[in-house]
């Protein structure tokens, strides 16, 4: 069984040593504390009805021991604390640097070779990471559990956090602040590759191998990996914006009460514009994806969009 999340990062051990030792000091206290409360409580329990309890004077030994021992404790977490926490607040100068921005209610990721992600942060294992974060609309936090690292995005500022990842695989990336109806859906993948891997993505060649797969089966992975699943149900079901299920081909009711029909071009307007045209009963809380996702992935959504009947 285990107790903790998996440990990917080399700042997470450091962070799991420091929950340890509180923790490890908590618990014996506890202990000891419990022994002498219900030794005490049987010790100098009334043995008779008329008994009355002796004055007791105190020790000033006793008091200074338990006001030193506990004080040179608390001075010792905060110290060992403060050492992590520097560590944790202190990047490599050499640190790759990846910009974060949050959302409702999606993940967006842009890279120094100019390539933007959405909800899928691609990092190369062993080299320092810097995040430099902050979000567009209301407070979000972004957690990832493996790494022990969390750090909140705040609009109209900058938050950072830093990490080197330690080990290859996908893991799991929260929004740990609630962020409005869809923050349950704002979920993200980290995915640390080999550096030999990491090259090859900066360079597209896992794109062009991907690219293979059929057009409406891109888009069923672009429904995720875009976040469309945050807003956007595939089975009829009502969600913060319009179901997919049905949606192609169909007259959409705009909030002026006007209709159009849901075509390659409405959709894409939807994706890029999405003030544009308001459908009626929906509030304007889908971002502008113009600059984020490519023409070729608009089509992908639109060929997958179209199987939703």
């Amino acid at each position: 069984m285990n107790w903790v999340p998996e440990v990917a990062s080399n700042l997470a051990s450091k962070v799991d040593a420091v929950i340890w030792f509180i923790t490890v000091i908590s618990l014996v206290f506890f202990i000891l504390i419990s022994i002498f409360l219900v030794y005490f409580a049987i010790r100098y329990r009334r043995r008779q009805e008329n008994e009355e309890t002796p004055y007791i004077t105190g020790s000033h030994v006793l008091e200074t021991i338990w006001t030193i021992i506990p004080s040179i404790l608390l001075i010792v977490i905060f110290v060992y604390g403060f050492v992590v926490y520097k560590d944790m607040r202190t990047p490599p100068e050499d640190s790759l640097e990846v910009t974060v921005i949050g959302r409702q209610w999606l993940w967006q990721f842009k890279y120094n070779n100019g390539k933007t992600t959405l909800n899928e942060l691609y990092i190369p294992e062993g080299r320092p990471i810097k995040l430099v974060m902050t979000s567009e609309d209301v407070l979000h936090s972004f957690f990832v559990p493996a790494f022990r690292v969390k750090q909140d995005l705040v609009g109209g500022m900058y938050t950072y956090l830093w990490f080197t990842p330690t080990k290859t695989g996908t893991y799991e990336l929260y929004c740990t602040e609630y962020c409005g109806t869809g923050h349950s859906t704002m979920l993200g993948k980290v995915i640390v590759m080999s550096p030999q891997e990491y090259e090859k993505w900066e360079k597209g060649e896992e794109e062009k191998a991907v690219a293979s797969l059929p057009p409406a089966e891109l888009g069923k992975q672009l429904y995720t990996q875009r976040g469309c699943n945050a807003c956007h149900s595939i089975d009829g079901s009502s969600l913060v914006g319009p179901t997919w299920k049905g949606l192609y081909g169909h007259e959409v009711v705009l909030q002026d009460g006007t209709k159009v029909t849901a075509d390659e071009n409405y959709i894409r307007e939807a994706i890029l514009e999405p003030q544009a045209k308001m459908v009626k009963g929906f509030g304007p809380v889908m971002p502008s994806f113009k600059g984020v996702i490519s023409d070729d992935e608009i089509s992908d959504l639109i060929a997958y969009i179209k199987t939703l009947k």
